[in-house]
C-alpha cells in the first residue's frame, strides 16, 4: 500500500509570522495580531473566488494533526465542555489528532470529525494519523510551533505557504528552530493580496 503523504499549509506574513503571543479565547490569534490582514484572501469578496483551489486545498486530507493552541486556548482546552472553535460540525470531517499535555477521551462531532488527544508526541500522532488516512494525505494544520516541530524532524513532504504582503514583527514564527531546511518550489500562484507557493521538502 502506498504510504500517506504528509503535507502542511500555513498563511504567514512577509516576515514569517502566523499568530501573535498570548493566544486566548478573547484573542484567538494573540496580542497585537490582526488576523483579518492574513485571512482576507480566504473570506473577502471577490478574493475567495480567485483562490478557490487553495481554499479547498486547506482541507484536502483524510486525517489531520493540530497543536493544542489550534484546538483551543489554554484556559479552556482542558475542560471537558470545550470541543473546539468550530461548533458542532467542524470542517474536517475526518480524524483529527490533537497534540496535548492533557489526556481526555476522543470527541465525536457531526459530519465525521473525531478529535483524538495525543499525549506522547509528534511521532505518535503522525503514526496514528497515517494509519487513519491509509494511502491518502495527512495534513499538519498548525499552528506554527507544531509545523516547526514536524519540519525540524523531517516529517513533512510538501509545504504550501500562503504569503501575505504585510509585516507583523513579533509572534509565532514559521521556521523558528528549523535549521538547514531545503525547499523546492513546485507550484506558484496568487494575487495582489497573497502569494501561494507549494514547496517540496527536500530530504
Amino acid at each position: 500500500m502506498k504510504e500517506a503523504q504528509v503535507t502542511s499549509g500555513l498563511t504567514i506574513s512577509l516576515d514569517g509570522f502566523a499568530a501573535g503571543h498570548n493566544q486566548s479565547f478573547e484573542k484567538p490569534f494573540g496580542d497585537h495580531f490582526d488576523a483579518s490582514l492574513l485571512d482576507r484572501w480566504m473570506f473577502s469578496e471577490p478574493e475567495k473566488h480567485k483562490h478557490k483551489k487553495e481554499i479547498e486545498g486547506i482541507l484536502d486530507a483524510d486525517a489531520f494533526i493540530m497543536g493544542s493552541n489550534m484546538f483551543g486556548p489554554k484556559d479552556r482546552r482542558e475542560k471537558t465542555t470545550w470541543k473546539g472553535w468550530w461548533g458542532d460540525n467542524p470542517p474536517y470531517h475526518a480524524p483529527v489528532f490533537v497534540l496535548s499535555h492533557f489526556a481526555r477521551p476522543s470527541i465525536k462531532m457531526q459530519g465525521g470529525t473525531v478529535f483524538h488527544f495525543i499525549t506522547d508526541g509528534i511521532d505518535s500522532a503522525l503514526e496514528k494519523a497515517k494509519e487513519a488516512a491509509g494511502s491518502q494525505h495527512v495534513k499538519i494544520m498548525g499552528g506554527a510551533s507544531t509545523v516547526n516541530q514536524y519540519l525540524a524532524a523531517g516529517l513533512i513532504d510538501e509545504l504550501w505557504l500562503h504569503i501575505v504582503p504585510v509585516t507583523v514583527g513579533t509572534g509565532m514564527r514559521l521556521f523558528e528552530g528549523v535549521p538547514n531546511i531545503k525547499l523546492e518550489a513546485i507550484e506558484q500562484s496568487g494575487s495582489s493580496v497573497v502569494t501561494h507557493i507549494k514547496y517540496k521538502v527536500l530530504k
